[in-house]
């Protein structure tokens, strides 16, 4: 195996890089999807802004896919379908049977605020109140008033005590947090909120483990996390990779992590692991856990959320329950059901992704390098703004053979909708990559997914809730991963519960978001729009991959690896772009 190349670009390279990025954000920085600020906004014939809508017949795809992950997304299968037949809220069609459109009709009707009908306070009596008698109420549940292991939960459901004695079992009629979704943004902020001595709760609907769709990629911003949950160690375990190999455009380099403030390694896990210790970690910091039931409601007492809804048991089920709680956090993943029941909205007016992943073994898959090929072709050869890559996942047995993740990404706008068929992408591009990667058999566990990004969406907070990791479109646009900002979210959310005196989250948490990530999000959503312009791709791709310092910069910048703390020429230059990306944006992320 090659290590990297240590060439050493011609300083004239340098400026000219540094002039193309001032160029773009100060003149033409507007994509012709982005109308500069000011100009007016589609309405509808009631004067309200319409939401941008990819074509017909234009996307494909599922949840939670990336390159790298992102945080909660929802797998599909198409034999995953409800009592009628038809894809349930935790399902996705295959990106090749649906659109867009169809994905989007589907969510509306299962989880729309109208049809949910969230409910007022029960002593405001009507409707709300004769629904009230149907349900169980949080002290007659199993989760709060019984010993463990006294009472059955409802069919379907697994209920966990941790760290609560047998003896004394909690019996509150509400626990101070409910965090909905135990992906890598919901179990982290499980795991603070505990260790700074909340009650909580961590529900989710799947029974663990689970899978996810994703890319199972972890940068060194995610290591960087997980080590402050005290889990180095076990990633360690796992893989070990020293940085990027690009392929496209005729060339192939070596990309190492940048270290600096960060680890200067990463790795990657495939989610059923990663998922499942990230909850056990925040279960043993406290936490107590409801699996296999699905947030479908919420009650409010004015504008408070006061309890969550959930359904026990599988499609066909109609019992449910309720969760009371002081302060809610909402993890669900991209299409974020329970947030848009809250009024989250996704605006599509900037670069969203859909991505495909799947596994098969391979004779590489303890190579120390990931490995994306940006020179992403179709089946007639045509070039796609995006990139295939492939993930080792090491090789546990020792038998100079084990799993890798490989997957494609690419990226869309509404005006340039992705008209990809995801799965036949993925095969053509692992026959492509058979012999260089020794991969052997078929794909396994193909799955699709649709991601907003760079905080594409608003309404990410209320009074006493927030939205956290991919239900806040916390997905980086150049590439897709979501691990580290999922993990990152949910630490900030446990620290903004337990502040005293901290009042209405509706404007302290999209503020927050906005001061870590909203530069950033701001300049790569450009970047990554620029991208789906046709013939773009082609004519810069081959200007970049001449140069490895180029390269290496971009792998910084592009791969979330600026933080707040870096001082560098490299990192000064990539806030400035944010800054002045963000003042010529006619919608700033999480607004």
């Amino acid at each position: 195996m090659s290590e990297p190349s240590s060439e050493s670009p011609a300083s004239a390279e340098k400026p000219g890089l540094v002039d193309r990025l001032k160029d773009l954000v100060t003149g033409g920085s507007h994509t012709d999807d982005e109308p500069p600020a000011g100009d007016a906004q589609p309405q509808d014939d009631a004067g309200e802004a319409q939401e941008a809508q990819p074509d017909e017949g234009g996307a494909a795809a599922s949840e939670d896919g990336s390159d790298q992950g992102s945080d909660d997304a929802e797998q599909h299968s198409d034999l995953e379908t409800d009592e009628e037949g038809e894809p349930s809220v935790g399902a996705m069609p295959d990106a090749d049977e649906v659109d867009v459109e169809e994905i989007e009709e589907e969510r509306e009707r299962r989880l729309d605020p109208d049809n949910l009908r969230r409910r007022r306070d029960v002593t405001r009596g009507g409707s709300a109140g004769s629904r009230r008698g149907r349900r169980r109420s949080l002290v007659d549940h199993p989760l709060a008033s019984a010993p463990a292991g006294a009472a059955a939960p409802p069919p379907g459901v697994r209920c966990e005590d941790a760290g609560v004695s047998e003896s004394a079992p909690p019996r509150d009629l509400r626990t101070d947090v409910l965090v909905v979704g135990a992906g890598p943004a919901g179990s982290a902020a499980a795991a603070w909120a505990a260790r700074a001595g909340l009650d909580v709760v961590l529900a989710d609907a799947a029974v663990f483990p689970r899978d996810k769709t994703c890319g199972d990629g972890l940068t060194p911003r995610a290591v960087a996390e997980l080590g402050r949950l005290g889990l180095e160690d076990w990633v360690r375990s796992h893989t070990v990779n020293r940085g990027l190999r690009a392929h496209g455009f005729g060339r192939t380099l070596h990309l190492r992590w940048p270290g600096g403030s960060l680890p200067d390694w990463g790795s990657a896990v495939p989610r059923t692991e990663l998922d499942a210790h990230l909850r056990d970690a925040a279960l043993a910091a406290g936490a107590r856990a409801a699996d296999g039931a699905r947030a479908v409601d919420v009650r409010l007492e004015g504008d408070r959320v006061a309890a969550v809804v959930f359904r026990a048991g599988g499609a066909g089920s109609r019992e449910t329950y309720e969760i009371a709680c002081d302060r809610l956090v909402v993890a669900d993943g991209v299409r974020s059901g329970l947030g848009k029941a809250l009024g989250r909205e996704w605006h599509r007016d900037t670069v969203y992704g859909v991505a495909g992943r799947s596994y098969l073994r391979s004779q590489r898959a303890a190579d120390p390098w990931i490995s994306s090929h940006l020179e992403l072709r179709g089946e007639d050869g045509e070039i796609l703004s995006g990139y295939g890559w492939i993930f080792p996942l090491g090789d546990a047995e020792g038998e100079g053979s084990g799993m890798v993740n490989l997957g494609v990404g690419t990226l869309a706008t509404a005006k340039r909708p992705a008209d990809v068929a995801l799965r036949p992408l993925m095969a053509h591009y692992a026959e492509q990559r058979r012999a260089e990667f020794g991969l052997e058999g078929e794909l396994q566990a193909p799955t699709s997914a649709l991601l907003p990004m760079g905080g594409a969406v608003s309404g990410v907070a209320g009074p006493n809730w927030v939205l956290v990791g991919d239900a806040a479109a916390c997905v980086n646009p150049l590439n897709g991963e979501g691990i580290d900002y999922g993990l990152e979210t949910g630490r900030w959310a446990a620290e903004l519960l337990a502040a005293e005196g901290t009042g209405s989250y509706a404007d302290a948490w999209p503020a927050l978001l906005g001061q870590h990530y909203a530069e950033s999000f701001s300049i790569a959503r450009r970047l990554a729009g620029l991208v789906t312009v046709p013939r773009l791709l082609p004519a810069l791709g081959p200007v970049g991959m001449r140069s490895t310092w180029m390269m290496t910069l971009a792998l910084r910048w592009m791969g979330n690896l600026v933080t707040d703390e870096d001082r560098d020429a490299a990192a000064r230059v990539w806030r400035w772009a944010g800054r002045r990306s963000v003042a010529l944006d006619h919608r700033p992320p999480f607004a």
